[in-house]
């Protein structure tokens, strides 16, 4: 969604306009949709970009706000079709900017089997060092809903749910988004594409299948959890790795769970149907 006020300062205009003079006389507005940081699209002509303004870290326990991680990120994939085209960095008296080549297109709402695809792309490029690592096999990411949970006070009950698993670590690590919720894949003529890099990682490709596939963001973003047809449909496409996914998935769904409750009790009410849709699933 699109609206047209507020505007990014005066200064921060002055700053893109001094890497594109064009912005100038560009149209600004200032783009809604992500949940952490503040965005505004500047049209042209013939081109538009995207500048995002980072908010101090939130300390969140699964989504972390890394705005450096991002610019390591749209460098490390640029010319790939994968990500953004970066066009500039820097710091400004309101925060950390990134200045980036829009995406036109629509969040993704259909066809598992174009995710898969954009994921084993992903999965298969070099990871760049400096990244953080992600929680590997079940003890790991039990570990980490853990650590979610006891931030929390009215949700305590969840650990009673607590799944007995024995999945070990795997050391078959790649480059992870792990952000990967329909609200930042962007589709359009020339396929899919992924934004809002700012919490990439390295670990098991489970991760972002998990984050994919979990109902509370699938419900979050696209209004409904995928169907047992979609599941099974978006599994298949990457068989190597479905096994060790639905060995790991009550672990996933408990810690998705955790971090809906976490952003409840943070006053985020719209994760209250996340956490149920969790539950549910964590139940079977």
């Amino acid at each position: 969604m699109i609206q047209t006020a507020p505007l990014p300062s005066a200064q921060l205009r002055h700053i893109v306009s001094e890497v594109e003079p064009w912005t100038v006389d560009g149209h600004w507005s200032v783009l809604f949709g992500g949940r952490t940081n503040t965005t505004w699209q500047v049209a042209g002509e013939d081109q538009c970009l995207v500048l995002k303004l980072y908010r101090a870290a939130s300390g969140n326990p699964l989504f972390p706000n890394d705005a450096q991680a991002e610019s390591l990120m749209l460098r490390h994939l640029a010319g790939l079709g994968i990500a953004p085209e970066l066009v500039t960095e820097f710091d400004a008296p309101e925060g950390y900017c990134t200045l980036y080549h829009a995406i036109p297109g629509d969040p993704w709402r259909e066809n598992v089997a174009e995710v898969a695809d954009m994921m084993r792309k992903l999965h298969a490029q070099p990871v760049p060092s400096g990244l953080r690592r992600i929680p590997n096999g079940s003890a790991e990411i039990l570990e980490h809903a853990d650590h979610i949970l006891s931030r929390c006070h009215q949700h305590i009950e969840l650990s009673e749910l607590r799944p007995l698993l024995d999945v070990p670590p795997t050391d078959e690590t790649v480059l992870l988004h792990c952000d990967m919720v329909p609200g930042n894949l962007i589709t359009n003529e020339a396929g899919l594409h992924l934004i809002d890099w700012q919490c990439p990682g390295v670990g098991d490709p489970c991760e972002d299948m998990a984050i994919f596939v979990s109902p509370a963001m699938q419900g979050l973003y696209r209004g409904s959890a995928l169907s047992a047809e979609e599941l099974d449909g978006f599994l298949a496409c990457i068989p190597q790795h479905e096994a060790r996914y639905r060995s790991l998935a009550p672990a996933y769904h408990y810690r998705m769970a955790a971090y809906c409750a976490w952003k409840v009790e943070q006053g985020t009410p719209d994760y209250a149907a996340g956490y149920e849709a969790e539950v549910a699933a964590l139940k079977g």
